[in-house]
């Protein structure tokens, strides 16, 4: 069954695979703004996406949380519309619309009618170059923001976990700061901080467009042109490379927290994916971690959870495409009558096993077939298209090399799955954090929650 299974999966891969580029056009307009169309004509329906290469990872010390603020301000008006009207706008038009901060970059979206796609690249390319970052409306936002923090950050264990894991783990790449800011920083921001990053990076010339859904390339560029290249580029900061110093030895945390239960975090310093064409090992990586917590017949779970029963859940996770450094992830919650050190040895034991036995073929077929799977199918959504098409441009690569990175996924060995885990899971490139649980009536009130953006 689990051969069928296999043959099933490559037999919608050889339908759906063809190459996303062979319907998608790009343009760079004057200023510098690089356009991506991309065409899908099964439903009348459009996404525009308009991502800035500016995240968490271009802030200084001080002024942590400030793309992530100014985010929420991007909602808050402009010279010509009042704060709250551009939600209500996209509403109107019957379309849905939001946004979202990373490390690498910051994302704004709308999914409309094909028929209102002149007006939602009116009101973004408005608020790209007519922001209005008032006081009062920064005074009012800051403060949702600070609830934001509490609420996903200081209120929940894991995310603290999390937080202090990032921050022992790297010590000068500013990938170890929190997306939404160290909370004295958020009290200490000021409306002028905001200005002053929105004047920075959000310029054309650092941003990229993204359209996606049942349109034309020439209208879409003949929109683009109205709108956006209008708007000036402008000098960019310069950005230095902070790169991260060789660890030394393993680095241990602990945190206490209101929990019910122990919590366990691990990550390991491995490569990101710089070069699609020279690199292998991240794409090893990505098959060892997809052998490892793919779905619910990943090795974790088979052996630490259902098998030796050390966890009551346990996880993987690398992200091989980003701006700084990066790491190989594993997490998991002892079970009953088992500590955090237990499970550390259980989840070391598996890449350990990996490392000496290595994969067998009708494993790694399988998984590799999943996850490519998995990727094909987010294109059936023109949302899914475009945000696969902006991911890859706004980290340095190209919407082109989309197939090329699955090509790769395909081709890789078990030797090479086997070789990875040998090669990078030592203490030297550990960090662990461990959460020691504190009684639940220790917990802080829970503020009352802010916007959606």
């Amino acid at each position: 069954m689990q051969f069928l299974r296999t043959l099933s999966l490559f037999a919608v891969l050889a339908l759906f695979a063809g190459p996303i580029a062979a319907q998608t056009t790009e343009r760079v307009l004057a200023n510098g703004l690089k356009v991506i169309v991309i065409e899908d004509h099964r439903a009348p329906t459009v996404a525009q996406m308009v991502w800035y290469r500016a995240g968490s990872i271009d802030e200084v010390n001080g002024k942590t949380g400030v793309a992530h603020v100014l985010e929420h301000m991007m909602f808050k008006g402009t010279k010509t519309i009042g704060p709250g009207e551009f939600s209500r706008r996209v509403a109107a038009m019957g379309g849905r619309e939001n946004a979202f901060t990373s490390r690498d970059y910051t994302g704004y979206f709308q999914q409309i009618h094909k028929s209102r796609l002149a007006e939602a690249m009116a009101l973004e390319s408005d608020r790209m170059a007519n922001l209005v970052l008032s006081d009062d409306e920064f005074g009012r936002e800051i403060k949702v923001v600070m609830e934001e923090r509490r609420l996903r950050t200081e209120d929940n264990a894991q995310s603290l976990v999390y937080e202090e894991l990032m921050a022992a783990a790297f010590i000068a790449s500013p990938t170890r700061r929190p997306v939404v800011g160290w909370m004295n920083d958020l009290e200490a921001m000021t409306a002028g901080d905001a200005r002053e990053w929105y004047h920075n990076w959000y310029a054309p010339n650092n941003a990229l467009l993204v359209v996606a859904g049942d349109v034309q390339p020439d209208e879409v560029f003949r929109l683009a042109e109205q709108t956006y290249g209008r708007i000036p580029s402008t000098a960019l900061p310069t950005r230095k490379p902070q790169i991260e110093p060789d660890q030394r030895g393993v680095r241990r945390q602990w945190v206490k927290a209101p929990a019910k239960n122990p919590y366990l975090l691990m990550g390991f310093r491995v490569p990101k994916l710089d070069d699609v064409e020279k690199d292998s090992d991240p794409y090893a990586l990505e098959v060892l971690s997809s052998v490892l917590d793919l779905d619910e017949n990943g090795r974790l779970t088979r052996s630490v959870v259902r098998g030796s029963r050390v966890a009551d859940r346990a996880g993987s996770g690398y992200d091989m495409t980003s701006r700084g450094p990066t790491l190989f992830l594993l997490t998991g919650t002892p079970a009953e009558g088992k500590t955090t050190d237990d499970l550390e040895r259980a989840l070391r034991d598996e890449i350990h096993r990996i490392a000496e036995q290595g994969v067998g073929d009708a494993e790694l077929r399988r998984v590799k077939a999943q996850y490519v799977a998995d990727r094909v199918y987010k294109r059936d959504s023109v949302f899914g298209q475009a945000m696969e098409a902006a991911g890859l441009e706004v980290l340095g690569f190209s919407y082109r090399d989309a197939d090329r990175i699955l090509d790769r996924i395909r081709a890789i060995t078990a030797e090479q799955v086997q070789a990875v885990a040998r090669k990078y899971f030592d203490d030297d490139s550990l960090t662990v954090v461990a959460l020691l649980p504190q009684p639940l009536d220790k917990a802080p009130a829970k503020p009352a929650p802010g916007t959606r953006h």
